[in-house]
C-alpha cells in the first residue's frame, strides 16, 4: 500500500474529536488561562518540529523494511548467521522507533484516543509490553503454549489483532516485542539474552510453519503501521495529521510538543521503564528483556527528547525548540540545554544488561547509576514545565 493510500485511511476530521476529550486528559486548549496572546512567534519551530517527526518516522519505517528483509532471509534459509542478522536488524528498527516516542502522549496519530468510530492509534500494536511469552509460543515447562501451538487458530492479521490484550494487557500478540520474543526466545539468564535456535524456523513441520508465518505476519504489520505514521506526518499528502498540527494556535502546538517531551521523560521513561523495574527487580518489567537491549531503548528515548529541543536528527539541523526559548529567555535556555546534556550522559551511563541491575542488591553501585538517571529525567521534565509557563503554555505531564 502506498503512503498516500494509507494517509487517506484516517482523515483529520476523524482524529479531531479525540483531541479534545481523550482519556489522557489532553485539553481543548493548551493556552494558560489569563495570559495575553504571545508575541514571540514560533512558526519556524513548529514547522521544523513537523519535519523532524516525519524524518523520524521515515527512518523507523526504513529500518522496519530492512528488518523485514533480514527476517525474510532467515525464513528462506534458517541458519544461526541469518538469525543473528535478523536480530541485528530488529535492534536497529526498534532503536529507530524508540527515537520517535517523544511524539506520543498528546493524542496524535500514534496514540490518539478512541473517537466515535472506535478508532485508536497503533502504539499499542507496535510497542506494547510487558509481554506474556506463553500467549504466543512455547516457554520453559510448557512446550505447547501459545497461539503458535494451537492449530485451531489461523495465523492471520485479523486473528492476531482480535486476540491482542483482550483479557490481560500482558497478552500481547503484536509489535516489536512479539518479534523480539520470536527471534530470541525467553531470557532465562542474567548473563545474556534469550537463545532461541534457528532450527525453530526450519520448514516442513506444521508448528514450525505456523511460527514462520506468525513471525512474517507480525513483522509486516509493524512496517505497515510505520508507513501509515510516516504518511500522517508528511505535509505533501492530502488529509493528514501534519496539516492539522500546523493549523493549531501556536500555544496548542507548543503544548503538545512539550507535553510529549515531559511525559516521555518523567512518566514513561523514569517511572514506567525504570522505577517500576527497579522496585520489582523483575526482568520482565524491562522493555526489551528478551534481547537485553533495554539500555538502548533508554538512550534512544532520551535522544528523541534531545532531538526536539536542539532541532537535530542525524545530519539534519532544523529550528529546534531551543531557538524559541533562547529568544524568549536566554538564561532558561542555558539551564535547559545543560540539563538535557546532563540527563543524556546519566542515561548513557546505565550499564548493560539492565536485568543485572534489577537483580542487584538495593543500595548497590549499579542501582545508584539508574537512580541518578531517573532523578535527571525528572529534573529535565520539570524544566519543560517551566518553559511552558514562560511561553504561556500548559504542559500536561500526566497525559498518558
Amino acid at each position: 500500500m502506498t503512503a498516500a493510500a494509507l494517509a487517506a485511511l484516517l482523515l483529520p476530521a476523524q482524529i479531531a474529536p479525540a483531541l479534545a476529550s481523550g482519556p489522557g486528559g489532553v485539553p481543548a486548549s493548551f493556552a494558560l488561562p489569563g495570559g495575553a496572546a504571545p508575541t514571540y512567534g514560533a512558526a519556524a519551530e513548529i514547522v521544523s518540529y513537523v519535519d523532524l517527526v516525519h524524518r523520524s518516522y521515515e527512518e523507523a519505517y526504513d529500518k522496519a523494511v530492512a528488518m523485514k528483509s533480514a527476517i525474510g532471509a532467515l525464513l528462506d534459509k534458517p541458519s544461526e548467521s541469518n538469525l543473528a542478522a535478523a536480530r541485528k536488524a530488529w535492534i536497529a528498527a526498534h532503536v529507530a522507533y524508540s527515537r520517535t516516542e517523544t511524539f506520543r502522549f498528546y493524542e496524535g496519530p500514534i496514540d490518539f484516543a478512541k473517537n466515535a468510530k472506535g478508532d485508536e492509534g497503533p502504539e499499542g500494536r507496535l510497542n506494547a509490553w510487558p509481554l506474556n511469552e506463553a500467549f504466543i509460543d512455547y516457554v520453559k515447562g510448557n512446550p505447547k503454549a501459545g497461539l503458535v501451538n494451537d492449530p485451531s487458530i489461523p495465523i492471520t492479521v485479523k486473528s492476531i489483532r482480535e486476540r491482542d490484550q483482550v483479557s490481560d494487557e500482558a497478552d500481547v500478540t503484536t509489535g516489536f516485542h512479539a518479534v523480539e520474543f520470536l527471534l530470541w526466545g525467553q531470557d532465562l539468564s542474567t548473563k545474556g539474552p534469550g537463545a532461541r535456535p534457528a532450527s525453530d524456523y526450519a520448514s516442513g513441520d506444521p508448528i514450525r510453519e505456523r511460527r514462520r508465518l506468525y513471525l512474517s505476519t507480525v513483522t509486516d504489520m509493524i512496517a505497515d503501521d510505520l508507513l501509515w505514521l510516516t504518511a500522517q506526518w508528511d505535509v505533501r499528502n492530502a488529509n493528514v495529521y501534519a496539516k492539522n498540527f500546523l493549523a493549531y494556535d501556536q500555544r496548542d502546538a507548543l503544548g503538545r510538543i512539550l507535553t510529549g517531551m515531559a511525559t516521555l521523560g518523567a512518566v514513561e521513561l523514569a517511572t514506567e521503564r525504570m522505577s517500576v523495574a527497579l522496585d520489582s527487580g523483575d526482568q520482565e518489567d524491562e522493555p526489551s528483556c528478551f534481547s537485553d537491549t533495554t539500555h538502548l531503548v533508554y538512550r534512544a528515548d532520551q535522544e528523541s527528547i534531545s532531538n526536539v529541543y536542539f532541532g537535530e536528527f542525524g545530519g539534519w539541523k532544523g529550528a529546534g525548540l531551543q531557538s524559541l526559548v533562547a529568544r524568549v529567555d536566554p538564561e532558561l535556555d542555558k539551564r535547559v540545554a545543560a540539563q538535557i546534556r546532563k540527563t543524556s550522559a546519566a542515561v548513557a551511563a546505565i550499564p548493560a544488561p539492565v536485568d543485572r541491575i534489577l537483580a542487584s542488591p538495593k543500595g548497590g553501585k549499579e542501582r545508584a547509576t539508574m537512580e541518578k538517571a531517573i532523578a535527571e529525567l525528572e529534573a529535565q521534565s520539570t524544566l519543560f514545565v517551566e518553559i511552558g509557563k514562560r511561553l504561556g503554555v500548559a504542559v500536561n505531564i500526566a497525559a498518558e
